[in-house]
């Protein structure tokens, strides 16, 4: 009898050994399938956060360089928006006291410059700060023709007997900073 308890006791002992063995197996393979959806998820969730993060140092780059941007967009003048061009150009003169009038406004033949002829009145000394503002105007700009004279008016009086000889000026202007 002690015999075939212990034949029992063995088979029971190598059925529960066995039995043991495949969950261990079973449960040893669950963990490394979670190991690895983990692994992979970690994984993806650093891709994630790297490109948040090369998305927020894109945005604060192009805020960085912005004024910059404007500054060298407000150099060209797009043919649909010529306007605050012309805009600048009777602020220019406006600023120096002389009277403007844009005469003609065109693009050139070659279709890579845009064209401005105005007439100015004033002294010359205002035509000449006019002058001067346009050669260093945030454009790109080329006098094409320049007509400065001395008008038919002969003197101005102005305060106690100062006189001001009345000039006039005729410019063309090329816009070489200028997108068709």
């Amino acid at each position: 009898m002690k015999t075939i308890f212990q034949k029992k006791s063995l088979i029971f002992s190598i059925i529960f050994f066995i039995l043991s063995c495949l969950i261990f197996i079973f449960l040893y393979k669950i963990i490394t399938d979670n190991k690895k959806e983990s692994f992979l998820a970690e994984e993806k969730w650093q891709t994630e956060t790297t490109q948040r993060e090369s998305a927020k140092s894109l945005v604060s780059s192009i805020n960085v360089i912005e004024p910059e941007k404007n500054l060298l967009e407000s150099h060209f003048v797009k043919s649909s928006d010529v306007v605050p061009f012309l805009n600048t150009i009777e602020k220019m003169a406006n600023d120096t006291g002389v009277k403007s009038e844009v005469v003609s406004i065109g693009i050139s033949p070659d279709k890579i410059s845009f064209l401005v002829e105005m007439n100015a009145s004033g002294s010359f000394e205002n035509i000449y700060k006019l002058v001067t503002l346009l050669e260093n105007s945030q454009y790109d700009l080329e006098f094409v023709m320049a007509n400065i004279r001395s008008s038919n008016i002969q003197n101005t009086t102005i305060g106690n007997d100062t006189k001001i000889k009345e000039w006039t000026a005729s410019f063309q202007i090329r816009l070489l900073s200028f997108i068709n």
